[in-house]
């Protein structure tokens, strides 16, 4: 009874967000744009994708963290390897973050309106960097995971 308590707040939790979602890029592709005649067009709504995107970033490392840490409370008592392993998974994604943050670079980009100048610091920039290399990288960790989990299931066959 718990795991379709829990299957069904996560799937109204992911329906929310991706409504949300939805509704934020409706309202920035199809806001208009302030200065319509203009080679370099300024939607209106910019920063509320920002803010939206920032939210969902933070929001899903904050809790990644806040589980991991749970988690590893909870197992430490009774499986202690179980425990460890929940404890590497924060301390890798930490890691991530940090190492793709320290190489991210802060060169001022140049061809950007007035609005969107106070974006154009070092760390927004590095912040930006951060989020890009950072879902690269677990795009091709999500990858190669697969086709481990394929070729393990193959060969215990």
């Amino acid at each position: 009874m718990a795991v379709t308590k829990i299957r069904r707040v996560s799937s109204w939790t992911l329906l929310a967000i991706a409504v949300i979602s939805l509704v934020v890029l409706g309202i920035f592709y199809f806001g208009g744009v302030e200065n319509p005649g203009e080679d370099l067009k300024k939607p209106i709504y910019t920063s509320l994708l920002l803010d939206w995107t920032s939210i969902i970033f933070f929001a899903s490392i904050a809790l990644m963290l806040i589980f991991g840490i749970v988690k590893f409370i909870e197992q430490l008592r009774y499986n202690t390897r179980s425990a460890v392993m929940a404890l590497i998974c924060v301390v890798v994604f930490a890691a991530l973050l940090g190492i793709t943050y320290a190489i991210g670079d802060d060169t001022p980009l140049k061809v950007l309106n007035s609005d969107s100048q106070k974006f154009n610091t070092p760390g927004w920039l590095k912040v930006t960097d951060m989020w890009i290399l950072s879902t690269g990288i677990l795009l091709v960790a999500i990858i190669a995971c697969i086709i481990w989990g394929a070729i393990k299931k193959a060969v215990s066959r």
